[in-house]
């Protein structure tokens, strides 16, 4: 058989057609975290009516920026031109239901206005580059928020300053990966003695000086005590920049 231009044509035409399919094949569809919470449910809600229901957070505000671009619920850019991934959580990927959800929800508090961010002390970017952090609004944890909202899982990928199973709520999804951190993070400081010089807390990785107002602050389910500086570093606790114990 004579192969003709068009026969040339029309197997390069089946070739790009393959490559495409494989390719939409192997796409990235993340963890396949979905959910069905609609964003009209908080449509008719003010900012102020769903941050009250949320306490202040024991986070630090390290800078502060404008976000200017919402990718998803879980990625924003600054307007210094920063990528920021939200630290500990994960939300549905762009195409998968919940997506649109949880990505209005971070734009209603972040875009166009001035966010704060606590950079993880403990790796400060993820393999893309991007600036892993607590964003900061108006004194709440946006992170901590869309899981309470059920709109993120958690996604706790060690070494990190911060802990996302205590920003969980009733409906926060814990992948079934994620199950042996949550369990194996429990039992972390359970001898703790009850009194100290220095105050951890586990929540935020971080130590105070007892008479420190961060270090008084802290939850008491979430205090761990030290007696020595030394003691709270080695079990990889960073020191509160505001009383430099």
């Amino acid at each position: 058989m004579t192969i003709t231009k068009k026969h040339i044509l029309s197997i390069l035409i089946i070739f790009i057609i393959a490559i495409g399919a494989i390719s939409i094949v192997s796409a990235y569809s993340g963890t396949g975290f979905t959910h069905d919470i609609p964003f009209s449910k908080y449509r008719d809600l003010s900012n102020s009516e769903i941050l009250n229901k949320y306490s202040d957070t024991e986070c630090h505000v390290e800078k502060t920026a404008v976000c200017t671009e919402v990718v998803d619920g879980d990625t924003i850019y600054l307007d210094n031109g920063e990528k920021v991934r939200f630290v500990g959580v994960n939300t549905p990927e762009r195409g998968v239901e919940g997506y649109i959800a949880s990505k209005n929800f971070v734009q209603k508090f972040c875009l166009n206005k001035k966010i704060g961010l606590d950079v993880d002390d403990a790796k400060n970017k993820d393999k893309y580059g991007r600036t892993l952090a607590v964003v900061i609004v108006e004194g709440k944890n946006l992170n901590e928020m869309i899981l309470k909202e059920g709109l993120a899982e958690i996604m706790y990928m060690p070494p990190s300053e911060f802990y996302p199973y205590n920003w969980a709520g009733d409906s926060t999804h814990i992948p079934n990966s994620q199950q042996t951190n949550s369990n194996t993070h429990s039992d972390v400081g359970s001898s703790s003695s009850d009194s100290g010089s220095y105050i951890g807390n586990s929540n935020s990785g971080k130590f105070h000086k007892s008479t420190c107002k961060w270090g008084q602050k802290t939850a008491e389910h979430n205090r761990v005590y030290f007696d020595s500086r030394d003691s709270a570093i080695s079990q990889g606790y960073q020191p509160c920049k505001v009383c430099n114990p």
